[in-house]
Parts: C-alpha cells; structure tokens; sequence
C-alpha cells in the first residue's frame, strides 16, 4: 500500500512516518469524524471505502466524494488548523493510519521536499473541485451521472475494465451527481432498459463500460 502523499520521502523515511501513525479500525457506518469537529489529524486509508458529506444550505446532507485505500484526506486541517468541512464515515470496515498535526508539523520541518507534495495536494483538490463546479454548472445532469457511475466503476473494478459492481445506494449515487434520487433512478432505469447497469437493492451493476463511455461523452 503506497500513498502520494509519502512518495517524495526515501523508503526508510516512509517507514519512519509510518510508524508513527495509529492504526484505526472503523465499522460499517461509523463516523469518523463529524463536520465542525475540531481537525487534528491527517488519514491514510488502508482498507476499505469511505463517504465525505456536508450538509447544504437548505439542511439536507451530500455525498461529495468516495475515498478508497490510497487515498488520504484531513491534510487541510493540520496545515490550517480549523473545523472539519465535512462529516466522514465508513461504508464498510474501514481501517486507516492517520498521523497527528503535531507528527506533520515536525515532518514538515525535517522534510523541505514534503513541503512541495502537501502543497501540490492541495492544488490537485482545488482542480478537483473547480472540474465539478463546472460541471454542475454547465454540465446536464444526465452526463454528470453517468460520469460518476465511471468513476465509479473504475474505483470498485477489478481492473479488467469489463464492469464493476457498485454498493452504493441510488440516492448516494444522485448525491455524488448533484441530482435528486428520482432523476438519478428514471435515467437509471432507462440505462438498464438498454442492458449499461443493472439495479439491486443497495448496489448498481455496471455491465457495459464501452455504453456508459459513450454516454458520458
């Protein structure tokens, strides 16, 4: 298990790191962390995948992003000290490492070149964010979530590219694509019809990844 965050530091210096983290173990629905808690700590994700949602201005909650082992996340809130932007919990056994903002302090101090990284994972987020203000903006909201269901798919794929069995709940799903659970489910419903996905209580099936593509396009 390799991190981006970590790449840029020699093998023993990982190791180093490493060892300074704590392991945590999560359970299926567990929070790790609510939105407005104080921020202190940086995780890696080891095992399993995870939920970012904030709440909206009109009080309802959204499914922002789905993290995934490899991934690391709270990187802001040890850098500039703050509340937490959202609320983060575990579809599913989750095990993570996660490092103290003191820990970061101190590495950041020893390691000028880790200065450089953080800094570019905060540029790539920012891009991250910028690509989906401008396709909730311009973007019609049938292309948006076929975009999704790729992304997706190639993050519960087993890496043939053949399909992908996603589970994830329609409204979930509507959540990560800015749209409302009826829309998501009627254009959904309509993929199925032409043999794309296939629907189950609690998981979309992708069947044709060369259809959703074009779709999305």
């Amino acid at each position: 298990m390799g991190w981006s965050l970590l790449d840029s530091l020699p093998d023993e210096e990982q190791r180093r790191v490493l060892a300074m983290a704590r392991r945590r173990r999560f359970a299926k629905g567990e929070v790790l962390f609510h939105e407005g808690d104080p921020g202190d700590s940086l995780h890696l994700v080891v095992k399993g995948h995870l939920a970012a949602r904030a709440t909206t201005p009109l009080g309802d909650v959204a499914t922002l992003r789905i993290l995934q082992p490899g991934d690391h996340f709270g990187e802001l809130a040890v850098l500039v000290p703050g509340p937490r932007n959202a609320t983060v919990v575990a579809l599913e056994p989750v095990e993570t490492l996660t490092l103290h903002a003191s820990n970061v302090t101190a590495l950041r101090a020893e390691h000028v070149e880790l200065e450089a990284v953080l800094v570019q994972t905060l540029a790539l987020e920012v891009r991250r964010l910028a690509t989906a203000l401008l396709e909730a903006l311009y973007l019609p909201v049938d292309k948006r979530l076929w975009r999704r269901l790729l992304d997706l798919a190639a993050m519960y794929g087993d890496g043939d590219g053949d399909g992908a069995t996603i589970p994830l709940t329609q409204e979930d799903i509507a959540q990560l694509a800015g749209t409302t659970r009826q829309t998501a489910n009627r254009l959904m419903r309509e993929a199925e019809g032409k043999n794309v996905i296939a629907m189950a209580r609690g998981r979309v099936e992708v069947l044709d990844v060369d259809a959703l593509r074009r779709l999305a396009r």
